[in-house]
């Protein structure tokens, strides 16, 4: 998943010259390994200098933000994990203040509160593919001996107007591409 984000964010701020993954160690999957790996490879192969920016704070998030937009051509990628979901209003802030392109893991980020892209699992099909998990359980089923299901459906939304904001044009193959688009 931060490979895609990193793809799509690309796409929408093709200049990028570095690209930061925030999360919390405390509370990103995998001490924020599970999604580094793959961003970190992504923006190898595309050229890209890849930051890994821990943030446990508000003044960390300022920190990371302020960073990218202190240089020209920097970008970030939010990782899902419950500490950045609930700063997603700072981060959104701090992004447009210093017009740094971000992309979130929550649609709602974009459509609610002008974040620029989102890519991530549609929420509403995990809670509507659980039901049948629910009712085995009840049943009488062992949680352990169901299999993990992981997400299948995912979703993108882009924030036209943060785009004009941050200087950039949204591409018509990330409109088309968009299961919402913000204008």
């Amino acid at each position: 998943m931060g490979a895609k984000m990193l793809e799509l964010l690309r796409e929408i701020a093709p200049g990028l010259e570095r690209v930061a993954m925030i999360f919390n160690p405390d509370t990103a999957p995998g001490r924020g390994t599970y999604y580094l790996r793959d961003f970190e490879a992504a923006a190898r192969s595309s050229n890209l200098k890849s930051i890994a920016a821990e943030a446990r704070s508000d003044a960390d998030i300022e920190t990371v933000v302020t960073s990218l937009g202190g240089e020209p051509r920097g970008g970030l990628v939010v990782t899902p994990d419950y500490f950045m979901f609930n700063h997603t209003e700072q981060i959104v802030s701090q992004a447009a203040r210093n017009k740094v392109p971000t992309a979130y893991p929550w649609k709602s980020v974009v459509v609610k509160q002008d974040g620029l892209l989102s890519y991530g699992p549609d929420l509403v099909d995990i809670v509507r593919r659980s039901a049948p998990y629910v009712d085995k359980i009840l049943r009488g089923a062992k949680p352990t001996d169901l299999p993990v299901q992981v997400p299948v459906k995912f979703e993108m939304a882009v924030n036209v107007k943060t785009a004009k904001v941050l200087g950039l044009t949204v591409p018509p193959s990330i409109l088309l591409r968009a299961d919402e688009a913000v204008e």
